[in-house]
């Protein structure tokens, strides 16, 4: 198990950006069996889903949130040194996203910019690796932004998917400071198969099966990972950081899926207040809904120091957790996007 406490960061700000087109899943025309379509708004808690434009891509919405925290945080471009781009929603296989995202935004060439291809555990994973560069030394400040688009890999035949996933992007600001953050990440690549689409790459160019090219999601092998994982993934990282549970004033999970969440809940004795579920208008996005949980439901206007513990899992199979301080004051923003585009 991969165990660490790292000390001098702290998130400056968090920015996420959902498209603006919404999807109601209840709607007669989307071609379901409408009784198939209750039971699964009813178990997964899925309502309405945000889906992109053709043409949009994880980094068009992980731009927006970075241009819009940037201004807000009064950031001089050339004072970042790193950007970290967590995506599995890429917009080619090479360059990378996160070289794009470097001309968008106007950064120096003393700046680090590089991918990491998780999807929902990125959200831990990426927070780690910003505060590992910031305590390694040579940096001061960093971006860490993380998007998917799922609506553009799922089978819309398949209802299991289809009315499970939505598109986001978000963007978190890290810089040198005197926060301490305490992490554990996992991984289980035996598991890979749960989530996996087997084609496209170059594993399997030109698939003889065209659903290959869309997402194939094993729900109940999925769910019994989830359930056997995450409990002792809390535990560990609440003994890590020294903490009882009721030391986390916000648990900020994976956005996966309302029964799954609420069982997890359960299971770990945490209370329901200090879990906020924000799916049921923003689906699934992936390792995103972490941040999308975060600016979407803790207070802009607190007033006091919170700790909060982040946690991501699936596919991979893959899972995270961090307790990390934010301070009073710290800019939490939710936009939707405009449909702008930086200049190309």
């Amino acid at each position: 198990m991969s165990r660490s406490t790292l000390d001098g960061f702290r998130i400056a700000g968090v920015a996420t950006c959902m498209p603006a087109t919404i999807a109601d899943n209840l709607d007669p025309a989307s071609g379901f069996d409408p009784d198939e379509v209750r039971k699964v708004v009813q178990m997964a808690g899925v309502r309405e889903r945000r889906v992109v434009a053709p043409g949009t891509t994880a980094a068009d919405l992980s731009f927006e949130a970075a241009e819009q925290l940037l201004e807000r945080l009064g950031w001089a471009r050339d004072s970042i040194t790193g950007l970290i781009f967590v995506t599995q929603s890429p917009d080619h296989f090479l360059p990378s996203s996160a070289c794009l995202l470097h001309q968008w935004l106007g950064l120096s060439d003393q700046c680090a910019a590089f991918d990491m291809g998780l999807g929902c555990s990125g959200y831990p994973y990426g927070l780690y690796i910003a505060a590992t560069m910031l305590k390694g030394g040579g940096h001061q400040r960093i971006l860490m932004l993380h998007g998917e688009t799922p609506s553009r890999f799922v089978d819309p035949t398949d209802h299991a998917t289809t009315l499970l996933f939505s598109d986001s992007g978000s963007a978190t600001a890290i810089e040198a400071g005197t926060g301490t953050g305490h992490f554990v990440l996992q991984t289980d690549g035996s598991g890979h198969a749960g989530l996996i689409i087997r084609g496209g790459a170059f594993r399997d160019r030109t698939p003889a099966d065209p659903r290959d090219l869309s997402l194939r999601m094993d729900g109940a092998g999925i769910f019994n990972f989830t359930i056997k994982r995450v409990p002792p993934l809390i535990h560990d990282t609440l003994a890590l950081a020294g903490c009882a549970v009721g030391d986390i004033d916000s648990y900020l999970f994976h956005q996966s899926n309302r029964f799954i969440m609420k069982h997890l809940m359960k299971k770990c004795g945490l209370p329901e207040d200090r879990v906020p579920i924000v799916l049921e208008d923003t689906g699934n996005c992936g390792g995103p809904s972490v941040a999308v949980a975060l600016t979407r439901r803790i207070a802009a206007e607190r007033t006091a120091r919170q700790k909060l513990m982040l946690l991501g899992y699936g596919v991979g199979l893959s899972w995270g957790a961090a307790v990390v301080d934010l301070e009073p004051g710290v800019p939490l923003m939710h936009l939707d996007h405009s449909g702008a585009v930086a200049k190309r």
